[in-house]
């Protein structure tokens, strides 16, 4: 399978060609420029699927200057950022260490670079970072498979400051069937045990890459409200990796929240757009309620550089999706995995603006860029242990 982490690292290397100056305080970044939007940046956004690419970047790389503008200029409160596996690991005892040096690793990273990030562990922290003008960092799981057939890892892991676990990646694990499975088996007995430990430790349950089935028996299953917090609306586009209205509308049923990708899962056809975004955006709307849809771009929050090396590779990477069946052969090989027309950092504060000038309200461009992301954090993190 084509390795998505390894083509990370190597879009890192070549966007590192604009060095910042990183000494500047992040809190400046509020009169960086008047904005798209004009009430952007006393806004409280978060990307429910994103990060940057300092755990792959050589300390004194000119990438890493160049991320840490990202992050003040992003306008960003925190984003999802995944710590382990998606998609990578079997279920073994490397996988589980891996994971732990991954955490580490980006503990390190925060407290090397304060006044630009901020560990995410309450509500609370949520705020703080917004106020103080850092990005927040909520670690997270695409997989459960660092948790093997051991549920005490599940306090161990919080511990550590994860806050959202997504049940399955792509592929079948212990606890449920992922997008790719022909099968759709849903959720195991483990699985269900899993989505009561996770309730109980006041961890968010992600039910994003799962199975039809798996989303809707892991929204059944979960006492708590859930996140689906990468996807597309199947009803646009009938791929594996989008999620149904019937799945939709049960996820807001039960106070939970879905995020838009800014992959090409938006489309069946073509490279998506920002009228692809908002295509999607507006009809979860519709279908969820303004109070249970968000954004989750799954890409990095520093914009790509789209140089000649990246164009290469970029299609090298799509020829590899194909051939795993991610995307149907038919499509092309120059998509990308952002959406061309948004690849800026502060992409939120300019997709804001679209949703404004379409007549959407400002109280629900605000729910749509984070507020309704930090609703369900603060109930599930906040909640009484069980």
């Amino acid at each position: 399978m084509s390795d998505r982490r390894v083509f990370l690292k190597q879009l890192g290397a070549c966007t590192a060609t604009l060095a910042a100056a990183a000494a500047v305080p992040a809190y400046a970044r509020t009169a960086a420029r008047p904005g798209a939007w004009p009430l952007y940046r006393d806004t409280l956004a978060i990307d429910g699927a994103s990060g940057l690419m300092l755990a792959y970047l050589e300390d004194d790389a000119p990438a890493t200057a160049r991320e840490l503008q990202a992050a003040r200029d992003c306008g960003l409160a925190a984003t999802l950022l995944t710590v382990a596996p998606s998609g990578r690991f079997w279920l073994d005892d490397a996988a589980f260490e891996r994971t732990r040096a991954s955490i580490l690793q980006w503990q390190r990273l925060i407290a090397r670079y304060p006044e630009r990030l901020a560990a995410i562990r309450t509500h609370a922290d949520l705020v703080d970072a917004h106020a103080t003008g850092r990005l927040g960092m909520i670690f997270g799981f695409q997989g459960t498979e660092p948790l093997g057939e051991d549920l005490e890892r599940i306090p161990m892991f919080r511990d550590m400051g994860v806050r959202v676990v997504q049940l399955t990646h792509n592929r079948r694990n212990l606890v449920g069937d992922g997008c790719m499975e022909p099968g759709n088996a849903g959720l195991s007995h483990h699985g269900h045990a899993v989505v009561e430990r996770l309730n109980a430790e006041r961890v968010l349950v992600d039910l994003s890459h799962g199975a039809q089935r798996t989303i809707r028996e892991g929204i059944q299953a979960s006492k708590a409200p859930v996140l689906i917090s990468h996807t597309g609306c199947r009803a646009l586009a009938d791929l594996p990796r989008n999620t149904g209205d019937a799945e939709l509308r049960a996820m807001a049923d039960r106070g939970g929240v879905a995020g838009i990708i800014f992959w090409p899962y938006l489309r069946t056809d073509t490279q998506p757009m920002a009228a692809d975004v908002v295509r999607h955006l507006e009809h979860a709307i519709d279908v969820c309620g303004e109070d249970h849809v968000g954004i989750g771009t799954d890409t990095p929050v520093a914009p790509v550089a789209r140089t000649p090396a990246f164009e290469r590779d970029n299609r090298a990477f799509m020829r590899g999706m194909k051939e795993d069946g991610i995307f149907a052969s038919d499509r092309p090989d120059d998509m990308y995995t952002f959406i061309p027309d948004l690849n800026t950092a502060d992409r939120f504060d300019t997709l804001a603006a679209l949703l404004s000038r379409r007549g959407h309200a400002d109280a629900r461009i605000a729910k749509i860029l984070g507020g309704n992301f930090a609703r369900v954090m603060r109930e599930v993190w906040s909640a009484a242990p069980a």
